[in-house]
């Protein structure tokens, strides 16, 4: 039996009363995460235009693209809201996995609620804690380095997965939705190595075509059984090696959303590792950036792969987001990286680029080709003292957790930021979290996520 029916059957048969209390505390905590990096990405590159193109290809008032008020239908407006949680590069993300765990999920279940005219806290809970447990636990099962772009392709079938719990769908049409969804997998790692605003909309796409695959089983139409394991399965093409009968024995016994990690910068995860050490050895030792000669980062291949690239005077944003040096040169200078550090005029600033200029990234073999730890940084100061600090584990792992006043913070901060003005309410939860009434846009700033009574 393909390993992909164990995943339809715990989506299936899996309720909001199986959830240990911290499961529940950390969806709620990343569903507020991820509203509120999706509504930041509402002013991000390129997303009203991305938005005003969705209305070429129909109309429809299923679902709202968030912070904006524009109604599309569900899968356009998944497709939206997805890029624009992916736009920041300020998304949650299961580390193990190698994937934004939320960012397709969510939107999904969004687009999937407002068009049935709003669902309770649990159902959406229930959605989102069984859509990351498929998306997670297929990203843990590769063995192999990415070739596909692991977090669109494994969200596609969490979002599926979270979809489908919304429908109601049972276990046989869980797995023909799944095989849908399978057929229209896409994400290249060419974006990611260029840097590429493509990566943000993989990510829609997949979005767009889960919504597109729960329709279209409920319509009947049927796919594909051996989707995961099969002569051409996922496990053959899109990963080269991976064991997902591994990952499904702990289906129901491991919750994935409890291991997903926050994002306390808006750049790739894999430059957090080195950003954390430069900031705690900055803290340590009261370096002033003026005295520094030289950095180095000794890090797994994955990260090297992923966010080792050289700095440029100019360079496109998710480029720059995706770049150690220069990250780095903005933490050490600015005790922090913020999104606007992601402007023109940021990238021709002559101290950080003098100082990105000095930081090195170099292999350490972790012997792992997902792992993105250890990370180890040796800062070389101009009168010769050499500090070094490694980190087994980065700060928003949930071993290293933000507080819940920093995580907050991050939400209003992003709030802040969207495309049209978040005015405050003071009925935010009040019992349906996804309806069309009830929430003309995503929860504002002034209402922490355990303050949802219907959650």
């Amino acid at each position: 039996m393909d390993a992909i029916a164990h995943f339809a059957r715990h989506v299936a048969e899996r309720r909001f009363a199986d959830f240990p209390p911290h499961v529940v505390q950390a969806a709620k905590t990343f569903i507020v995460d991820t509203f509120g990096v999706g509504i930041a990405g509402s002013n991000g590159p390129k997303a009203a235009e991305i938005a005003n193109t969705q209305e070429l290809w129909g109309k429809g008032t299923d679902a709202r693209v968030w912070s904006t008020g524009k109604r599309l239908p569900a899968p356009a407006a998944a497709f939206c809201n997805a890029c624009q949680v992916h736009n920041s590069e300020f998304d949650c993300v299961h580390e193990q996995a190698v994937a934004h765990v939320m960012t397709i999920v969510l939107p999904v279940a969004m687009a999937g609620s407002e068009r049935m005219g709003g669902v309770d806290g649990r159902r959406l809970i229930e959605a989102v804690v069984v859509g990351v447990d498929v998306a997670a636990s297929l990203g843990v099962a590769a063995s192999s380095g990415l070739r596909f772009f692991r977090p669109a392709t494994v969200g596609a079938f969490g979002g599926a997965a979270a979809l489908g719990k919304l429908m109601g769908f049972d276990a046989e049409r869980l797995h023909t939705a799944f095989s849908i969804v399978y057929g229209q997998l896409c994400g290249t790692m060419q974006a990611h190595t260029e840097g590429s605003m493509l990566l943000a909309m993989q990510m829609g796409f997949n979005a767009r075509n889960a919504v597109v695959a729960c329709d279209l089983a409920a319509a009947g139409v049927e796919g594909p059984r051996n989707i995961l394991e099969g002569p051409f399965g996922y496990f053959k093409l899109i990963e080269s090696a991976g064991d997902p009968h591994r990952v499904a024995a702990d289906l129901g016994r491991r919750w994935r959303i409890a291991e997903v990690a926050h994002k306390p910068f808006p750049s790739g995860r894999a430059t957090h590792g080195v950003l954390d050490a430069c900031l705690e050895l900055k803290r340590q030792h009261a370096i002033v950036p003026e005295q520094i000669a030289r950095i180095r980062a000794c890090v797994p291949p994955l990260v090297h792969h992923l966010v080792g690239r050289p700095p440029k005077p100019q360079m496109e944003i998710n480029y720059a987001r995706l770049c150690v040096p220069y990250v780095a040169a903005c933490a050490l200078l600015r005790d922090t990286v913020s999104i606007e550090d992601f402007r023109d005029e940021a990238y021709r600033d002559v101290a950080t680029q003098a100082l990105a200029g000095r930081v090195a990234v170099e292999v350490c073999d972790a012997g792992d080709p997902n792992a993105l730890t250890p990370v180890e940084v040796d800062i070389e100061l101009k009168n010769g003292t050499r500090l070094t600090q490694r980190l087994d584990v980065v700060y928003g792992n949930p071993a290293r957790p933000m507080t819940r006043d920093a995580h907050l913070a991050k939400f209003r901060r992003n709030c802040a930021l969207a495309a049209q003005p978040i005015p405050p309410r003071g009925d935010a939860c009040t019992g349906t979290v996804a309806s069309p009434a009830g929430l003309a846009r995503p929860p504002p700033a002034p209402h922490p996520p355990d303050s949802c009574h219907s959650s």
